[in-house]
């Protein structure tokens, strides 16, 4: 998957998904060259805004411990990829729809690039501007999401494919809350 191809496939099923399912890399490689590599970013930007001028986010912010912060956002990252790939699974299946646990994690994967870029918004110390890269970022995971079930669960029913979608996005935008609120709250 080349990251030129990612705005295709927020918006089609039909462009890149079928490369990236052709080409099949195992989901060790996929951690290890997409998800780990990326999952990273949020927690190292944390790291640097907090720490240099996290007060401009909100007051109080500045004194936090951003280390401690950023490690355990990453962990709660990790975490989250691993239950997701297998409730995309479930979800598809309470649909009566099959999936791989290959695709479900293929998927996992993917879907979350937008908002793991958009963390790079935290060079900028302007909450407003990073609120609205995050939404823009959540927008496109959404896209993703939606176009990689209908691709890879080979659909031919919008309606399902919206049903699982809905699904899924609600999961993660709970699981995302969960980590927004955790970095607040720290």
């Amino acid at each position: 998957m080349s990251i030129l191809t990612l705005p295709k496939m927020v918006v089609s099923a039909r462009e890149g998904w079928p490369e990236v399912e052709k080409s099949h890399p195992s989901v060790a490689k996929l951690f290890a060259l997409l998800v780990l590599p990326l999952s990273i970013l949020p927690p190292v930007m944390l790291y640097y805004a907090g720490s240099h001028y996290g007060d401009a986010f909100a007051q109080g912010f500045g004194a936090k411990p951003w280390g401690l912060v950023a490690v355990s956002f990453f962990l709660a990252e990790m975490a989250t990829f691993a239950a997701m790939g297998w409730l995309i699974k479930q979800i598809a299946a309470a649909n009566e729809v099959t999936v791989s646990y290959y695709d479900a994690y293929l998927l996992a994967a993917v879907s979350p690039v937008p908002l793991w870029l958009s963390a790079l918004g935290l060079l900028v110390p302007s909450l407003a501007f990073n609120g609205v890269l995050a939404l823009a970022a959540l927008a496109m995971s959404c896209g993703l999401i939606y176009h990689g079930v209908f691709a890879l669960c080979h659909m031919r029913e919008e309606v399902v494919a919206t049903a699982i979608t809905y699904g899924v996005i609600a999961v993660g935008l709970m699981a995302w809350a969960l980590l927004l609120l955790f970095v607040m709250l720290f």
